[in-house]
């Protein structure tokens, strides 16, 4: 039988379902909760629940956003016609706060993986050769982590852009083999996006 009352019991199981966030971990929190004012915990609740509602992917990128475009592809300040291709959005957060790079993303929600059963048309790549199709863009900066998936993702990619009259190009200095971009640090990134190759065309 638990020490804690139910309500108690029920914080801190749907606390240690977060990631990273063990037994101890989530009975620290919840002690914190419970001591912390009535304000300040009605206000992280509304948070998440204003998050679940608003959320969403951007239209263009497939990035966060409140609204149906998201900020950075609605600012007129960035250049539309530079493409970061990255995986995921952490990828896409890591680059941005790197701050070497001042165009567009595209976010492809994963790899490909054969082995896992992800193929071309599980993540976003249709979305980015239609994209390409339609829009001015005359580089594309493949951003995937150098890992056997991401290196055979960027291949397959620059394979499907062939026949455009567009750069593409692959971060490059910095980045270690087998590295996953979310977890680069800053100035890493900031040297691998200065750094980037243009891929030889097939």
């Amino acid at each position: 039988m638990s020490i804690y009352p139910k309500s108690v019991l029920n914080l801190i199981d749907n606390l240690e379902n977060l990631p990273g966030v063990g037994k101890k971990t989530a009975e620290r929190l919840a002690f914190y909760m419970i001591s912390a004012p009535k304000k300040e915990t009605e206000s992280l609740a509304r948070s998440i629940w204003n998050m679940k509602e608003k959320v969403r992917l951007c239209s263009f990128c497939f990035g966060l956003s409140d609204e149906d475009v998201c900020r950075i592809c609605s600012d007129p300040a960035r250049d539309s016609q530079i493409l970061c291709v990255v995986a995921s959005i952490p990828e896409m957060v890591a680059i941005e706060k790197s701050g070497s790079f001042t165009g567009l993303y595209h976010v492809l929600r994963g790899v490909l993986s054969p082995m896992d059963g992800i193929g071309p048309d599980d993540i976003r790549i249709p979305e980015l050769i239609k994209r390409v199709e339609k829009t001015m863009i005359n580089e594309i900066v493949l951003a995937m982590g150098t890992h056997v998936e991401g290196e055979a993702t960027a291949s397959y990619i620059a394979g499907c852009l062939e026949k455009f009259p567009v750069k593409i190009t692959r971060i490059a200095s910095g980045v270690p083999m087998g590295g996953d971009l979310r977890y680069v640090d800053q100035m890493t990134l900031k040297l691998a996006m200065e750094g980037r190759h243009v891929i030889p065309r097939p």
